[in-house]
């Protein structure tokens, strides 16, 4: 049996132009599943500020689009992902600063790393640490953003989780810009509270071909770790 209604993806939170943010749908559909490990499969650009059907199935999986065309589909999956040691808050810190005082080329207005202001983006902006082989940004996630209790709501966590596999690419690999999130796979352990510093930590896993898949982490600023996923990314085809 499968039960289903729409959602609408408000305009604030878009990765590539008129694209949604794909950490905060895979958030979505992670929240809706109830699992503690979820994976999401993205096939097509979800659209922003229009509404999109959503369903549960019994399976405790959840797809977003069309029953004959998902755009994203979500199950309960398991996470084999063992997270390296954090940096410290300090190295974390360095490396934040390093992206804002030269951003790399390919920088987008995405809700995840863009140069946004504190209240209208994620602003989790990662380069290098050396000798350590990951990247990392020091996160101090903004009261703009609060639910009633004080913290980061779930869909947001999840952003987090996105966008430093990204630049974990970019940085350590061969990922090419304009490059895309394939699949998401992520699991919360603690709730993330509104500002609190955190470090959020991103490294290379493997590749092949137009295939890069990444490991990312959230920990509190101590190194006790909140939230990991692993992250696949697909370069863009080559130009014919």
């Amino acid at each position: 049996m499968t039960t289903s209604d729409a959602i609408v993806v408000p305009g604030l939170y878009v990765g590539y132009p008129e694209v949604a943010f794909g950490g905060y749908v895979a958030g979505v559909l992670a929240e809706r599943s109830g699992a503690r490990t979820v994976r999401v499969d993205f096939r097509g650009p979800v659209p922003v500020e229009v509404p999109v059907r959503i369903a549960e199935k019994a399976d405790g999986g959840v797809e977003l689009g069309e029953a004959d065309r998902p755009l994203a589909a979500a199950r309960p999956a398991e996470l084999p992902v063992d997270a390296p040691a954090a940096p410290t808050w300090d190295e974390a810190a360095a490396a934040s600063e390093r992206f804002r005082a030269a951003p790399p080329s390919g920088v987008v207005d995405c809700f995840g790393c863009g140069l946004r202001s504190v209240d209208r983006g994620l602003r989790v902006h990662g380069t290098p640490v050396p000798d350590l082989g990951l990247v990392a940004s020091a996160w101090t996630p903004s009261p703009a953003f609060a639910d009633p209790d004080g913290r980061l709501p779930v869909p947001l966590v999840w952003g987090a989780l996105d966008c430093p596999g990204h630049w974990a690419g970019r940085f350590l690999g061969t990922l090419r810009p304009g490059a895309v999130t394939a699949a998401l796979t992520g699991t919360i352990l603690r709730p993330v509270a509104v500002g609190e510093p955190y470090i959020s930590y991103a490294w290379l896993r493997s590749e092949s071909g137009r295939k890069h898949t990444m490991g990312v982490a959230l920990a509190t600023a101590g190194g006790e770790l909140c939230a990991v996923s692993e992250a696949l990314w697909i370069d863009p085809r080559p130009a014919p």
